[in-house]
């Protein structure tokens, strides 16, 4: 029976059926309930997205047939829980198109991922080598690389930003020497959805002799993602932004740069022989997974993956900008509205304020009508200095959102507006 408990999915995308966001609603059980009597209207996906029937039957599944501990156990039950786990890991590498499965390690997210890469790969660097990060980036790509320089002595430098949500990409190239040891950047920004131009990042890191870090964990839900074509040493993203559990994460990493690396963390599982004198390491993936893993969220990572390999992705992905045009379209109809992120290139969300009014009270509003936005800085404080702002509201869509739910959100605003003025 365990045996085909787990669904199996197409993935030649030719025999996709096209996008119907009606019928792509209907694998996510969450989007049809009611929120203070009133239909969930769910904005709020920069933070968390919802999960399909598939992930959350697939992890009810494991514990129901196979609960058992990995990689160890002779036993049925940890081989097929084993089973799963590397499954998973195959599906996720194929997704990424990593050169090899070894390369995928299991976090518990990008936070941790990236603590990962501070500490390990960190611990290659010396006195006065220098980071590079962006005025954009998350709290969780600026504080790690803090701590390194606190430790190591390592000098922190900043991508400044222009006034549209861009990158002074000209203070890049400036920026960028011989002593630039890692570039960390995001990809697409979770407050102001600008997409960076990573190619070129990549691409003239490389030149000096950097390695690079994408934070993918606001571009993984809205497009695929190549690791070798673009050619980034590290990749980081969080599961439960890509419809999958919560704890559950991803770092990819290149072989070469993840073997010279020492462990992050001590313990089972990491091991290749532990006496009192000497310990040896195991080999990759294994050297950075110490201890029992998120069993059960590694499985529903990989299903996750599996559902978006059965959906017409492209599909998807149009609906969403056409969402975007739509929504900021609207948006700007309202009196007294700004949007903070202004970019050509852009996913599929969307920054604002009302004049005199606080962030806070518009989503508290939003929320007694059934919408579901977040409100505050976003973990991005340094993004509030730069326009002079305690925060924004934040509405970031997924393929399931719909123009009526846009339609709603404009309304609930306009009487929202109307109710603090």
């Amino acid at each position: 029976m365990a045996l085909n408990i787990f669904p199996t999915f197409a993935t030649d995308y030719n025999m996709m059926k096209p996008f119907n966001v009606e019928d792509i609603r209907k694998d996510f059980p969450i989007l049809s309930r009611e929120v203070y009597n009133k239909p969930l209207v769910y904005l709020d996906n920069g933070a968390s997205s919802q999960k399909p029937s598939v992930v959350i039957d697939g992890v009810k599944a494991y514990y129901e047939n196979d609960n058992a501990n990995i990689h160890r156990g002779v036993h049925h039950l940890s081989q097929m829980a084993t089973d799963r786990y590397e499954q998973a890991r195959e599906t996720i590498s194929k997704a990424i198109n990593s050169k090899h499965t070894h390369e995928v390690i299991f976090t518990k997210g990008a936070t941790e991922s990236i603590n990962l890469v501070a500490f390990s790969f960190g611990e290659l660097l010396q006195k006065g080598d220098e980071i590079l990060i962006s005025h954009m980036e998350h709290h969780a790509n600026i504080v790690p690389w803090q701590m390194l320089c606190e430790r190591k002595g390592t000098v922190l430098k900043v991508i400044p930003m222009l006034e549209n949500g861009t990158l002074d990409m000209a203070a890049f190239d400036s920026l960028l020497t011989e002593k630039t040891k890692l570039l960390a950047v995001v990809h697409v920004s979770n407050t102001l959805g600008t997409i960076n131009p990573i190619e070129e990042m990549i691409q003239k890191a490389h030149q000096v002799g950097a390695k690079v870090l994408i934070d993918a964990s606001q571009s993984i839900q809205h497009q695929r993602l190549d690791v070798q074509a673009i050619n980034c040493d590290f990749l980081v993203f969080s599961g439960h932004k890509v419809f999958a559990p919560t704890g559950t994460g991803i770092l990819y990493g290149k072989e070469d740069v993840l073997n010279a690396m020492p462990p992050y963390q001590g313990g089972g599982d990491m091991i290749d022989r532990v006496t009192f004198e000497k310990t040896t390491y195991n080999t990759l993936p294994h050297k950075f997974e110490a201890g029992t893993p998120h069993i059960s969220g590694g499985i529903g990572l990989g299903l996750a993956f599996e559902y978006l390999n059965n959906i017409d992705f492209e599909g998807a992905m149009n609906h969403e900008k056409a969402l975007l045009k739509y929504a900021t379209e609207k948006l700007l109809t309202i009196d007294g509205l700004r949007i903070y992120g202004t970019a050509d290139h852009k996913a599929s969300t969307i920054s604002f304020l009302i004049d005199g009014v606080h962030p806070f009270d518009v989503g508290v509003l939003l929320d007694k009508q059934g919408i579901a936005v977040r409100t505050g800085h976003h973990c991005t404080q340094p993004i509030m200095d730069f326009y002079g702002i305690p925060g924004t509201v934040r509405a970031s869509f997924a393929f399931y959102n719909t123009f009526d739910e846009v339609d709603a959100l404009h309304k609930a605003l306009e009487r929202a507006a109307g109710i603090l003025r």
